[in-house]
């Protein structure tokens, strides 16, 4: 099986795009909603919680992790590739390569929890490939938080998208990148207030191509894992708000099964 987690909800974006993608392959979710969001979090604590979710999923019966929260992507991915010995993907590098791909796009945006803004890591891999293209990042702290709440439609979260996204819009962007999976369910608005020229890069959708890939690339992972084509969704808080989130990302109604760390 293929286990996904995410500081809380938000990670279901991958969850779509892999199911759109993958469609027989059998998926393990689990949003850690108790703690969310981990974008506030120290590195320590972040660390912690990642691992806990790993072995979560792999008592599960995962085979292969992916990590669908970019904090935890970009705090916790060499711990714990050092600590588990299954393949572990995250959602930066797929972002990054997409970003950095169209030679004609030289100035990137990237937004994302403070702890991702301020792990550099966004910038780093793209300075690593193109050094000459300019980076800037703006923290969003907000938008998880209303997301959650399901506040996707709401003229609070219009506001608050276009004061994040003017700082952006000032250094005239060509292409920004969205450092959280939560933020694909608010991508219309973005989009909207970023600019029609501006490319906006949908993580959850690079990082499934970059899963595909893999498969591909590793039949001897790809021929261990399930295929009957099901899903199982965990959470570590539940309420009647995140399932009803988890219906509109997926489309329909899912069964959150609620599970104690």
């Amino acid at each position: 099986m293929i286990g996904v987690f995410d500081s809380g909800i938000g990670g279901l974006t991958v969850v779509k795009a892999l199911k759109r993608h993958l469609p027989d392959y059998d998926i393990l979710y689990f949003g850690d909603t108790a703690r969310t969001p981990y974008g506030t979090k120290s590195p320590e604590t972040v660390i912690q919680y990642a691992v806990e979710d790993a072995e979560f999923l792999l008592e599960k019966g995962a085979q292969m992790l992916v990590v669908a929260c970019n904090t935890a992507s970009s705090t916790a991915t060499d711990t714990l590739k050092e600590r588990f010995d299954v393949p572990i993907l995250e959602v930066i590098s797929p972002a990054v390569n997409m970003a950095v791909s169209d030679s004609k796009r030289t100035r990137v945006g990237i937004i994302g929890t403070r702890a991702t803004v301020n792990s550099r890591v966004y910038e780093d891999k793209i300075k690593a490939i193109r050094p000459e293209m300019k980076v800037y990042s703006q923290p969003c702290p907000l938008l998880v938080p209303l997301v959650e709440e399901g506040w996707l439609k709401k003229g609070e979260t219009r506001k608050i998208i276009k004061k994040y996204l003017h700082p952006l819009k000032v250094k005239q962007i060509d292409v920004l990148i969205l450092g959280c999976t939560h933020y694909p369910l608010l991508k219309d608005i973005i989009q909207a207030k970023i600019g029609k020229r501006v490319k906006v890069i949908d993580s959850s959708e690079a990082l499934s191509v970059s899963v595909i890939d893999f498969l591909h690339n590793n039949s001897d992972v790809e021929s261990r894992l399930k295929k009957d084509g099901t899903c199982q969704f965990y959470v570590s808080d539940i309420t009647e708000q995140f399932e009803q989130i988890a219906g509109t990302i997926l489309k329909g109604t899912v069964k959150l099964e609620h599970v104690r760390l």
